[in-house]
């Protein structure tokens, strides 16, 4: 009797050493439900600055000294509590305080508490999935680059996907820093319920004025700095 060939057998053998060499896997575990302290994939933003402090100009030493903002009607003070986090407001009413969430920092995955933001600073909450925000975004970039220092620019991605919301900042050349909100913590801090929306935060962490438009510009966020935030950044 001819003895069996061992070619079948061996080649069941190599099968799988030569799959594992071509560096076949399973398929990748989803990427946007990954801790957002992960910190292992570079993100297209810069790092998240101190909020607790006021901003401070490239080339200068100290913090800004801004006119006093344009007065606006001063909403009807108001606490709701919203489970997570309540809104205050300003002693002796009036302007809203930030609400006092704590979010995670996309660069290095910090966690911070954004009801420590002393301003000027805009604070734009926006998600990879609503346009109007992506038509607004370039313009609040501009604003971060034309600022230099003056005005704080930071954004809260909202209710979306960390790798969606890298890929659409690089798509649009997105630097300024930013936050993760998946639980839409802020927008409901700001009692809210779509984005994108706006706030101007003064250098008390009061906000002085929130943009719902969708509609943001460079030359609408230069009035609204000058007008709720008392400085005036050049075109």
């Amino acid at each position: 009797m001819r003895p069996r060939s061992a070619g079948p057998l061996l080649a069941l053998v190599l099968l799988p050493l030569a799959l594992l060499a071509a560096g076949c896997s399973g398929p990748s575990p989803e990427p946007d439900r990954r801790s957002a302290t992960a910190g292992s994939d570079p993100a297209p933003f810069e790092p998240c600055p101190k909020l607790d402090v006021p901003p401070v100009p490239a080339g200068s030493s100290a913090a800004p000294a801004a006119r006093a903002p344009a007065e606006s009607p001063a909403e009807a003070p108001r606490t709701a509590a919203l489970g997570v986090v309540a809104m205050e407001t300003a002693p002796g009413g009036g302007h809203r305080a930030m609400p006092a969430v704590t979010l995670d920092c996309f660069v290095g995955g910090e966690r911070v508490d954004l009801g420590a933001l002393r301003g000027p600073a805009v604070v734009n909450l926006w998600a990879s999935w609503c346009g109007p925000c992506r038509k607004e975004l370039p313009a609040l970039q501009r604003l971060h680059e034309r600022a230099a220092g003056a005005v704080r620019v930071i954004g809260v991605d909202t209710r979306d996907r960390r790798a969606a919301a890298e890929e659409t900042a690089a798509d649009l050349g997105i630097t300024f820093p930013q936050f993760f909100d998946e639980q839409e913590r802020l927008l409901i801090g700001l009692e809210r319920r779509v984005i994108p929306v706006t706030a101007f935060v003064d250098g008390q962490g009061l906000i002085r004025h929130l943009d719902e438009s969708g509609a943001l510009d460079d030359e609408t966020l230069g009035k609204l700095v000058e007008q709720h935030l008392g400085v005036a950044v050049a075109p």
